[in-house]
């Protein structure tokens, strides 16, 4: 039994729509609700995603330097770490130090991680959506 279910995963960001652009790209879901200062990316519009919410005040994370923590960290699984590290870094990704991390347009840090054994191909999941 459970209490609730997970809606969205929410991010502060100084410029929601920029974020959202970013990570349409990246997991190749379409941008459901946009209102200027919320914008949501997910499969759907009855779907779970993920939230940017305009936040003026942002700092970036400085991982791996403490100073600003990393307030959230996505693992992206996918088929290529090579390919993958390329495509978000021309969508606008940073490399940062460490096996393959990056950080997004707003400076969340993010992992491509192998995709696990038990997990279909991302890329059949994409020819399929």
């Amino acid at each position: 039994m459970s209490v609730g279910r997970l809606h969205h995963l929410i991010f502060d960001c100084p410029d929601p729509g920029a974020s959202a652009r970013f990570w349409k790209g990246v997991l190749g879901w379409p941008i459901t609700y946009d209102d200027g200062d919320f914008v949501v990316v997910s499969a759907d519009d009855t779907t779970s995603g993920l939230a940017f919410q305009r936040a003026p005040d942002h700092r970036r994370a400085t991982w791996p330097d403490p100073e600003v923590p990393q307030q959230a960290h996505y693992d992206v699984m996918v088929d290529d770490r090579e390919a993958a590290g390329h495509a978000v870094v021309a969508l606008g990704a940073v490399r940062l130090p460490g096996d393959h991390v990056f950080a997004d347009p707003a400076g969340h840090p993010f992992c491509l991680i192998r995709r696990p054994g038990w997990a279909p191909p991302v890329q059949n999941a994409q020819q399929a959506g």
